[in-house]
This record gives structure tokens, C-alpha cells and sequence, in this order.
């Protein structure tokens, strides 16, 4: 049976164009963000609470807000009283960039996903900083932890990725009770190449040094690609084992098209229900060859997807493109289905 979200609210979003319906809702929820009674009207959404504790942090409940609906950190609190766990930021960019051309977002409905190629577009990592600050200055930084969400600048060269992903965590880690490592958008050319052993390895080397400063040590996660081979997990696994990461987020949008029809096929990375096995099986490698904790993320829109993940080795999950298609209900049905 569809919720009141599926019934009502989605016909309305869906008869928007994809980014100008994402753009309204952040909106909303942005100015709710800051009136006490729109909050207290949308903690009618929230479950019941399942605390999870993982990093040293405690999460009221398992399930947080993927890194790319709130890119800017704009609705921090309206995310909460919805009732996510944990809420991550971006991916922020150490310079502002407006992503790529549009249309650069497209539904598909009948299999429940999305496909994107918006390249990073944010605020910046100066902008955003101050915005945090303004936040936490104002009294109404939410309560569940907050993670923020790192990636490259387009116009950085792929040899200079290290020193652009250090100015985001400098200026950001004091805003953030853990920090990603986006090292596997499709949609920023050469990307990718950050997995490759060498380049991951040299990045968070300079992460890890910068993280034993005097602030004391942020937890550090990194995104990976679903698209990768045994042997290129393992090399990843083991680089990351090797310089401390304390998780791997696991996954980022696919280019892997092959379960879609070609008639509604479009460039971009693929996310929703068609990444759902893909991801599973992607998190059960790690697990199978690793104790580092593995934050889920893709295909989940339901309880039983979600209850694959944890029964994969997954500790937290992750919702973006199953939020957008079931609203609030689906974080009340995941958490009525987990023990």
C-alpha cells in the first residue's frame, strides 16, 4: 500500500523537472530548518530510536542521509527531526563549481533509480565552512553526529588531488565527527584514478599526517566504486588498513547500465534499486576479507534490501534515490524490520 509521500507528495515532486524538485525540497527543508513548530511537524516522521554506537560515536539510529542531497550543509536540522541517524554533507570541493551542464539528473521510474552526472556542483569549501560556523555559533547544531563529505576540485589536476583534498579537511574537520573521502564519483573526469593503489595511498598518507595534529584524530571513511574487480578491492582494502581509515562507505553510483532498458538510458553514474545486488555482494567481499566497518550505501528502498546489507557485514546505512521514491515511511519501515 503506498504511504501518504507516494500518494500525494511524489506525483507532485515528479511533475517537476528531477534537480528543480531537489531544489525545492531543500528549499523547504532549509526553511523549516529554522522554525520550531515546521520542525516539530516533521518529527512525526521520526522511528522509534535504535542506537548504534561505531567511530567512538553514538548514532540514535542506523540509518543516515547519503553525501549529495544536502551538498551545502543547508538543512541540517530538518534532516534530523525527520528522523536520520546521521546526516552526510556534500561532496564539498575545496573551490565553488556549478557541476555540470544540465539536465544532468534523470528518473526512471519504473526502476525505481536515478541517473545523475552533476559533477560536484557546491558551494565550496570556504563558503561552507562559514556556514557551519554561522550554524553551530546560532545554538541549533542538530545532536546526531555529521559527516562531511570531500571531494576534487574539477579544475585541480589529478597530481595536485592531495593538496585540494587537504584544504577541505583543514578547514572543514572542525564541523565534521567524521570525514569521506569521495574518491569515486563517474562524473568528475580521472576521479576514479584516486583508487588506483599509488594515488589512494599517497592521499591518505597526507590525510593521516594532517589528522594527527593537535585536534586529535576525525574519523576518516573512504567512498568507493561499485565497479571495481577482486583484486582491486583487495589493493584498496589494504591501502586503507594501512593508513588508519577507520570505514569504507560502499557505494558510490555504478556505470554499470546493463540492468536498465536502453530507451531510458542516459550518461551518468546509475543509483536506487537496480545497484542494490551489485552493492550487496561489493560489501560482502569486505567483509570477507576485512574487519573494517563498511558504511552501506545503494539500492536500498526497502526493509528487505536494507536487512541485506546488515546481513552482508554493513554496520550503518545509507539512503538517497529509496528516499526520494517511498518519503519519511521508509527509514519507519527499516527501523521496525531491524533487531
Amino acid at each position: 500500500m503506498k504511504n501518504g509521500y507516494e500518494r500525494f507528495v511524489r506525483p507532485f515532486l515528479f511533475s517537476l523537472e528531477p534537480e528543480a524538485a531537489h531544489d525545492l525540497t531543500t528549499a523547504l527543508l532549509r526553511g523549516a530548518s529554522y522554525v520550531n513548530p515546521a520542525l516539530h511537524a516533521l518529527k512525526v516522521f521520526q522511528p522509534p530510536p535504535k542506537p548504534r554506537t561505531l567511530f567512538g560515536l553514538n548514532f540514535p539510529n542506523p540509518i543516515g542521509l547519503a553525501a549529495g542531497f544536502d551538498k551545502n550543509g543547508v538543512a541540517l536540522r530538518a534532516w534530523e527531526a525527520l528522523g536520520f541517524g546521521f546526516i552526510e554533507i556534500g561532496t564539498v570541493t575545496a573551490k565553488r563549481q556549478p557541476g555540470n551542464p544540465k539536465p544532468r539528473i534523470f528518473r526512471l521510474p519504473k526502476q525505481q533509480a536515478l541517473i545523475n552526472r552533476l559533477g560536484f556542483n557546491n558551494d565550496g569549501t570556504d563558503a561552507i565552512a562559514e556556514r557551519l560556523r554561522r550554524l553551530r555559533k546560532s545554538g541549533r547544531w542538530p545532536t546526531v553526529p555529521i559527516g562531511i563529505n570531500i571531494g576534487k576540485s574539477r579544475v585541480t589536476p589529478l597530481e595536485e588531488a592531495t593538496q585540494d583534498y587537504l584544504y577541505s579537511f583543514r578547514l572543514l574537520r572542525e564541523f565534521a565527527d567524521y570525514i569521506t573521502l569521495n574518491v569515486s564519483s563517474p562524473n568528475t573526469p580521472g576521479l576514479r584514478e584516486l583508487q588506483e593503489p599509488a594515488a589512494l595511498a599517497k592521499l591518505l598518507r597526507a590525510i593521516r599526517d594532517e589528522n594527527s595534529g593537535r585536534h586529535g584524530p576525525t574519523p576518516v571513511l573512504v567512498k568507493i566504486a561499485p565497479d571495481l574487480s577482486s583484486t582491486q578491492l583487495e589493493a584498496i582494502i589494504a591501502t586503507c588498513e594501512q593508513n588508519e581509515v577507520a570505514g569504507i562507505i560502499a557505494t558510490n553510483t555504478t556505470l554499470d547500465h546493463s540492468s536498465i532498458p536502453p530507451a531510458v538510458d542516459r550518461d551518468g553514474g546509475l543509483s536506487g534499486a537496480p545497484l542494490r545486488e551489485k552493492s550487496t555482494a561489493l560489501i560482502r567481499s569486505i567483509a570477507a576479507i576485512s574487519t573494517i566497518a563498511v558504511i552501506a550505501s545503494g539500492g536500498i528502498c526497502d526493509a528487505k534490501s536494507a536487512l541485506e546489507k546488515f546481513e552482508a557485514g554493513a554496520r550503518l546505512l545509507q539512503v538517497y534515490t529509496g528516499y526520494i521514491y517511498r518519503g519519511p515511511r521508509l527509514l519507519r519501515e527499516i527501523m521496525e524490520a531491524i533487531p
